[in-house]
This record gives structure tokens, sequence and C-alpha cells, in this order.
């Protein structure tokens, strides 16, 4: 049966005739403008029902250049946006091959959907090409292992509640859910009345833990010296928080994946504790101050610099909106399980506003972030990472978003990369509660903390960038991780997309040697070709800059590259033998020496 539906956020008259037009239903009832995918005939009919769509306005395909770059592109677009990223991929190995996106969002707290298609049901268990359903290659069970929410639709009956369960499980858990239709289903008929209507019910609610939350105000009136670790779950009350940090008179240190939330500057800031952090945090938690409150940090090896004693101590106290993360210090002296935006606004009403002659000047800012000294860099060698990043940090628009790959692209991003902007130090008062998508990011630097596989950022910036195409995107990744997923480049080119690709290009897996090197382990498998990636990206019509000197670096403009329509691939041979803050990485091994 025909039925019609008027998307009342977006004004889309989408008609529903099976069960395909129904998914892309209620992706337009939650804003959802991309769905990320690859083709193929098993999910056919969802991709007429999102061509169909497209002519209407509502949600449109995006082809990427493998399964698993959609699926990183789903995660920046999600990133971004705080929506669900869509990503579909066809059965059998098109569904394999997006596992390890999906596996990368469950690890890092990213809301998707995730959809794969199957053989026709009466084809089940008679070796039909490509079945992926527990008669063949069984990817419901695969998935099971990453994705929150995971189910198979044997029935267009079960359609209706099974869509809605995936879309809304993804965006109150903010991790994967998977749907694997087969073709037939998506084919078929829907009678539902009435439509749901998901807006509503998408909201995360605004629980608050009074007890819990009490409890807080009085170590923090108690405690003489407060340290804030904000984890990258603050970014939707950044502002409130660094306002609290004023009234208590709490220092700040941040996770790895939470430097792009605060401004360097910030009087109180002392820098990143985890993976390539600060020596200066470190020091600040050494001193052993009176109370640590950790917001939004999911404690792992990276954010808490290998499970630092130093961090994880009765001294703690883990506030976070997510159970799965107090879990990960039952060592602490005591747990908030709240939303945070609406322990914000709480917290905020127990403390005075700071008076206006405390409040932080620009004659007072200059932070207690120590940073350590860029080695000398001659003009005619190959470039100091170090120097790109300082040359990155003077170069990049106040309003650009930076995605840093997995290796020494993240480390050398978060020990060094410094993005001047308004970040952190105006003052500002809490935002209403409830609200769970939000309008751009606040975290000017997205990294990976935990399943960090080469090339993500690759098709994340993708992502980052269709979500929000006024403001550009820079891009870090090596060359093994480019080798691995450059491909999609060619996304950002078809799109038009204003992403700087910046490859840190030593032909080697950097990570890998200098990791060797530092354990006087044997050196083995870490080279690569020597690539002219600028070359191969003006092959596929991409601008391409070849940099191979320091001197190169210092005459290069970034903003008349990025101020030219579409992508740009900067290709920087750098000093392979400036060694990467990974030491941490190496501790936590076991192989440090």
């Amino acid at each position: 049966m025909q039925s019609a539906s008027n998307d009342a956020r977006h004004g889309l008259a989408l008609a529903i005739n099976d069960v395909s037009d129904l998914i892309v239903h209620y992706l337009a009832q939650l804003g959802i403008e991309y769905v990320f995918g690859v083709p193929g005939g098993a999910i056919e009919p969802i991709y007429n029902a999102l061509a169909r769509s497209e002519r209407a306005g509502g949600p449109r395909a995006v082809v990427a250049r493998h399964e698993s770059g959609a699926a990183f592109m789903a995660d920046g677009y999600a990133r971004e946006t705080g929506k669900p990223g869509v990503c579909i991929a066809t059965s059998g190995p098109g569904a394999t091959n997006m596992i390890t996106g999906v596996a990368t969002a469950l690890d890092n707290n990213v809301p998707l959907i995730a959809i794969t298609g199957q053989p026709p049901l009466p084809s089940f268990g008679r070796r039909a090409l490509q079945d992926s359903a527990c008669t063949g290659i069984n990817v419901p069970g695969m998935f099971a292992h990453c994705a929150r929410y995971n189910t198979l639709i044997s029935h267009p009956g079960q359609a209706d509640a099974k869509i809605v369960s995936a879309l809304l499980n993804a965006c109150h858990s903010r991790q994967p859910s998977h749907i694997s239709i087969p073709v037939d289903i998506q084919r078929s008929a829907v009678q539902v009345t009435p439509l749901h209507t998901l807006a509503q019910q998408a909201r995360r609610p605004a629980l608050l833990d009074l007890g819990a939350a009490d409890t807080l105000v009085t170590r923090l009136r108690r405690a003489q010296r407060k340290v804030f670790f904000i984890g990258a779950g603050c970014s939707d009350i950044i502002g409130p928080l660094i306002e609290l940090a004023h009234r208590v008179s709490a220092d700040l240190i941040s996770t790895p994946d939470a430097k792009g939330l605060i401004n360097p500057m910030h009087p109180r800031y002392h820098g990143v504790f985890g993976f390539a952090g600060h020596e200066s945090a470190v020091n600040l938690l050494a001193s052993e101050p009176d109370l640590v409150v950790a917001f939004g940090v999911g404690i792992s090896e990276w954010t808490s610099a290998g499970w630092s004693e130093r961090l994880l101590n009765t001294r703690l106290i883990h506030v976070d909106d997510q159970s799965e993360h107090l879990l990960g210090s039952p060592m602490a002296g005591h747990h908030v399980f709240s939303h945070l935006p609406s322990l914000m606004q709480h917290l905020l009403g127990q403390f005075d506003i700071e008076p206006a002659s405390s409040a932080p000047t620009l004659a007072r800012i200059g932070g207690n972030l120590a940073r350590p000294a860029d080695p000398p860099a001659s003009p005619v060698a190959p470039v100091p990472p170090s120097a790109l990043m300082r040359f990155l940090s003077r170069q990049c628009p106040p309003q650009a978003r930076v995605v840093a790959d997995a290796g020494n692209s993240t480390a050398w991003a978060v020990n060094r990369l410094e993005i001047a902007d308004r970040r952190g130090l105006r003052r500002s008062q809490p935002q209403g509660g409830g609200q769970n998508v939000r309008q751009g990011n606040r975290n000017w630097l997205q990294v990976l903390m935990n399943f960090a596989p080469m090339g993500w950022a690759i098709g994340a910036a993708v992502g980052l960038a269709m979500a929000d195409r006024r403001r550009p995107v820079i891009c870090l990744t090596g060359d093994g991780s480019y080798l691995m997923n450059g491909q999609e480049i060619g996304v950002a080119l078809a799109e038009e997309l204003s992403v700087a690709y910046v490859i840190l290009n030593d032909s080697s897996l950097g990570m890998v040697r200098h990791g060797q090197r530092l354990a006087q382990a044997e050196s083995i498998g870490h080279k690569l070709p020597s690539t002219n990636f600028a070359a191969m990206a003006r092959a596929m019509g991409v601008r391409a800059y070849n940099i191979d000197t320091y001197a190169e670096l210092l005459e290069f403009n970034l903003a008349d590259a990025l101020a030219k329509p579409g992508p740009c691939l900067i290709d920087v041979r750098i000093d392979p033998e400036e060694v990467p803050p990974i030491t941490m990485r190496l501790a936590a091994l076991g192989t440090a020496k």
C-alpha cells in the first residue's frame, strides 16, 4: 500500500511504497542528509529510494570508493553533527569490508547506522551469490561483536519496529546499529499507520542523579587544589565547564581526543594527559591535587597514560553520561552518572559567579602548557614533523577542523598542533538540557583513541566536510595510511569539498620504525616505496603540491590552497629521524627501553 508522509522538520513529502522508502523516510526525520556507501545488487532498492529522495530534497547517496571508507565518512559526519552517520554496503564482501569502520565507531562512541543487503530470503541455504546470512558467511554474526544493536529483517512486518529500534539505539547509546535486509524484503510493500515521529524520541533523556551531584558539590567546596580532566564527551558542555573551572579555581588538563576543546593559551590549562601528552599535565597530577574530576572521559590506555596511578586513584571523581565509561574507574572515590548539560546547570547554580576583576584578561593569558623545544631545521633538508605542526598552527584558518590519522600523525598533532582561535577564553553560560543533536562540533581536532585503523582520517575528513561545507578540513595522514585508503580523495573531488590532505611522507611506516628503534627491536617491515603522492593526486584531477624541504614549506601559502574550490593534496617530505612522542605507547606494550 502506498502511503505518504510529510517530514515536519524538513518539509519533505516522501512517498512510502516499500521498506526501502521507509528507511529513507526515518533518516529524513532525523535530519540526516547523506548515506555513504557503495551500490550493489543486494541493496539496489535502497539506492532507488535514495534517488527518489534526492529529487525531493531529502537524504541522498554519496558513493565511496571502498566500504570501509564509507563507514569512516559516516563516522566523520556523526562527529561533526551529533546525528548518526549512515553507511550502506551490499551483501557478502561489501558488508565485511565495512566491519572495520563500524568497529571503530563502537570503540570510539560514535553513533552509526550500518545497513547491509542480503540475497532474497528463498535463496538462503542454497549457496546464493554473496550469501551472508546464517547459511553463508554470517555477517549478522560478525556484526554482533561490533554493533550495539544488530538484526536481520526476515519479514516486512518486522521492518518498522526494527528500523526504529536501530535508529534510536544509535542516538541514545552513541554507538553503531546494524540492519541486514534481504533484497526481497527491501522491495516489500509496507503499511504502517501511524508512522512514528522520531525526532523527539531521539533526544537523550536529561537525567540528573541529584544525590551524586550534591556529593560532588561538597567535595569541590572542601578541596583546596582541584583539577578538571576534560574528555571528548564534553563537546556540548565545554563553555559551562570552563566557567565552572573559573568559579571553583580548578586547573585544566584534557585527554588527547579533547585537546581541541580548550584554547592552549587558557591560563588554567596544563596540556594533554595521555598518549603524546605534555609533561606539564603529568607534573600537575604528580603534585597530588586534592581532587581530580574527570568529565566525559572514557578510561583507556591512551586517555589514562597507560592506566597511570597518578590519575586512577581515590582522589578521582568520574563524571559521565555513559555507564560503561564509569566501569573503567572502579578505584575512583566517587562516580556521577548524569546527563552532562543538566549536571552543569546544577553545578553552576551552586557556586557564585566569579568577580569580574578576577576573570582572565588578555594580559594574563599565557597558559601553563609546557611546549617542547623544536629542533633546528635546515632550509635544504626535509621538513621536521614538529616544524610542520608549527607551520600548520600558524597557517590554519581559525575555523578549520583537523582530523589526524592513526600513528605518528595523531602523536604529532596531539603534542604540537595548536590553532589559535576563540575556544575556551570567553565566559559562557550553560545551554538548555535535553538536546542530543548539536550544530557544529566544538572540538576542532578529531583523533582516534581506542580501535585506531590506519586510513580512517582520509574518509572521516570527507564526512566532516560534508557536514559543514563552510569550514575547511585539514587531514593529517601518513604515507602508509594514504597507500591504504587514499582513493577516497576522489569523493572529496566529486563533492567539491574544501579538504587539504597533508601527507607526512617518510617512505616508511613511521610509528613502527621509531617504535622498533626505541625498543631496540629488529628493524623490519616498515619500509615503503618512495612515492610521489602529489603526482598521483594530479592524475586524478586533484590540485597537489610537493614540499621537499623546510625552505619550500616556509614559502607555501595554505590559505591560498584552501581558497580554491575542491580538495588539494600537500605531499610533505618529512625528516625521518625526528622521534615522535610515542614513548607512552611503548611503555604500555612493555617494550620501552
